[in-house]
């Protein structure tokens, strides 16, 4: 089984054969399944273990008095869950699996002493808890600069890189399982008006959604949609593989 842990934090880090090695046993040695909109952690409850989405679709989100939700952000296989372990004593906000999830159980102790142990899994981590964080600052941009069409085609280009780094991004064509209802709840926006601002991104034949599959038809014109500056991922490999396909000449970063 591939190892999207591995392949995303490749992007920031060189392993040699015997880290690669351990990466792949950490996450093979117990997993649990998570149905669609079963809880992986709630609010307020107490870690020991850290989750490693290795399959499926994922989500942050936090619930208001009124019952609102607000999903912030989500998860895709490679993503931690909840590397808050190591600081906070308790969650502070929700993570729920989208579709069936796959999650890669581990015990932070064994995180503990794998950082001892491989000094560049220290710095790819925390490379990897600050782009966590940049994505949420794009989405604080998102709900006070960003338009509907904006904010939309921002989330789809972002998804799309992301995906591109553990090879789910065949033909520009990523996995989709989101209702028009969650995407409301992540982008700030009523089901009616992303209904709207869906329908003029197939028009301008930038997507097609069809059966839970997003399929980018132009990515430099979704990206020149979103006004997307890819520096807040770091991940320049995607990046470049995603301009490579549309002109290996210009450099559009």
């Amino acid at each position: 089984m591939r190892n999207p842990l591995r392949l995303k934090l490749e992007q920031y880090a060189g392993f040699e054969e015997r880290e690669g090695r351990r990466l792949d046993e950490l996450v093979a040695q117990r997993t649990q399944v998570f149905a669609p909109k079963q809880d992986i952690l709630t609010e307020g409850e107490k870690v020991k273990e850290i989750h490693i989405v290795l399959s499926g679709l994922a989500a942050r989100y936090k619930l208001l008095d009124e019952g609102e939700r607000q999903i912030m952000a989500f998860l895709i296989p490679g993503d931690i869950c909840d590397l808050e372990v190591f600081v906070l004593e308790e969650m502070d906000h929700g993570i729920s699996a989208m579709t069936e999830t796959v999650c890669a159980v581990v015990p932070a102790e064994t995180i503990k002493g794998l950082l001892t142990e491989m000094s560049c899994l220290t710095q790819a981590l925390w490379w990897s808890t600050m782009t966590d964080s940049a994505v949420l600052r794009e989405r604080i941009i998102d709900h006070g600069r960003r338009d509907a069409r904006e904010r939309i085609a921002h989330l789809f280009y972002e998804l799309l890189v992301r995906y591109r780094i553990i090879d789910e991004a065949k033909d520009n064509s990523i996995p989709f399982p989101l209702t028009q209802e969650e995407l409301a709840d992540s982008t700030g926006l009523t089901p009616v008006h992303v209904n709207r601002t869906l329908k003029q991104l197939r028009e301008d034949r930038l997507i097609e959604l069809k059966g839970r599959v997003l399929k980018v038809l132009d990515p430099q014109g979704l990206r020149r949609a979103a006004r997307f500056n890819p520096n807040y991922l770091h991940l320049r490999k995607a990046e470049e593989g995603l301009r490579g396909e549309a002109d290996r000449v210009k450099d559009l970063v």
